[in-house]
């Protein structure tokens, strides 16, 4: 008897994911001129979405608040780093359960649950309003920001003019025990490898290494917060709206960047089980809409849409394409590894 109970709790459990999965492909191909009522309507129904994201708290706070008062919806919000998230949703797929709803992370994390066939491909009428880079011919997901890598200093610390123009000044003497890194920005790394030529990139970080130290700090906004306390005078690897919100506050903090200033896209999509699929669709051509982006922009990253002003003025970008950066990502890590981890300083 029990064997026969559990059997129909599977194919309840089954009929209803299919059904949510059914209902949300028809409206993600939707593209009438009823859509957003439509998506209103059958939200306001649902009632609820679940998101997971990276963005710290008091951000998502500000980009969902106008969200929730707008429709009513409540949005429950989870937060972690993009790996942690990406083991997730895919954990959780996998176990067959209740599924997320929206997904927020980086560009490659967000590329590799396109590959393990958990988005759903969408055709928003938002999507002509972004950057054509921005949004893949595949449409399972799309990018919502640019996350710009930049160098910060403690203003109490490190005189204006004497923050190095090229990275081969931070060899100089003068910056020995005084710089940090992230440390999981093998992409940066990579990157400005890569721009360096190549084998001369990796000697030049063989060599600041070794001359200088280079201290590695998990998280980015422990970083910011460490070069805003002094104990690191100078970051490698932080993000600009992290340095601008520090600024906000009154830290002695202030970003330049050695151009071309690395960016990797951060990018949104919709879980192809999505519980609330009308609900998480409304959220989807929010964040990617007029509102989401200027709210985006408010709280001080670089948004996609086209018509937002960004944050970032006047510096030469470097946009790192997601795809590549997860295909290179076991040697790119690597590289990190060997040149970096091996050598600096906890």
């Amino acid at each position: 008897m029990k064997r026969v109970f559990i059997a129909g709790v599977f194919a309840v459990s089954s009929a209803f994911h299919t059904a949510h999965s059914q209902t949300l492909q028809k409206l993600a191909a939707y593209q009438g001129e009823d859509r957003q009522q439509r998506l209103v309507e059958g939200a306001r129904k649902e009632g609820s979405l679940l998101f997971y994201a990276t963005f710290p708290v008091e951000y998502a706070d500000q980009l969902i608040g106008p969200f929730r008062s707008k429709y009513g919806i409540k949005v429950e919000y989870w937060r972690a780093r993009s790996e942690i998230v990406l083991r997730k949703v895919i954990t959780e797929a996998r176990a067959g359960g209740p599924s997320v709803d929206v997904i927020a992370i980086i560009s490659p994390q967000e590329e590799a649950l396109r590959r393990e066939n958990l988005l759903q491909e969408i055709r928003s009428p938002y999507h002509k309003d972004l950057a054509p880079s921005t949004v893949p011919a595949h449409h399972e997901w799309v990018a919502t920001l640019h996350h710009v890598f930049v160098q910060a200093y403690n203003t109490d610390e490190v005189r204006k003019e004497d923050l190095p123009k090229t990275y081969r000044d931070l060899l100089a003497p003068k910056w020995k025990g005084k710089l940090a890194i992230e440390g999981d920005d093998h992409e940066w790394v990579s990157s400005v490898i890569a721009d360096m030529g190549g084998a001369d990139g990796v000697k030049f970080f063989r060599d600041l290494v070794a001359s200088n130290g280079l201290s590695v700090r998990s998280g980015h906004p422990l970083l910011t917060n460490l070069v805003a306390s002094g104990e690191v005078p100078l970051a490698l690897t932080v993000y600009q709206y992290s340095v601008e919100q520090a600024k906000k506050k009154g830290s002695p903090i202030d970003w330049f960047a050695i151009e071309p200033a690395v960016s990797i896209t951060n990018a949104i999509g919709v879980a192809r089980r999505a519980p609330h699929p009308h609900a998480a669709l409304l959220f989807y051509d929010y964040i990617i809409g007029p509102e989401g982006q200027h709210m985006l922009a408010k709280i001080g990253y670089v948004p996609t849409r086209l018509k937002v002003e960004w944050p970032v003025k006047g510096v030469k970008l470097k946009f790192l394409d997601a795809a590549t950066l997860l295909d290179e990502q076991e040697k790119s890590t690597s590289l990190f590894e060997q040149i970096i981890l091996k050598g600096a300083k906890r």
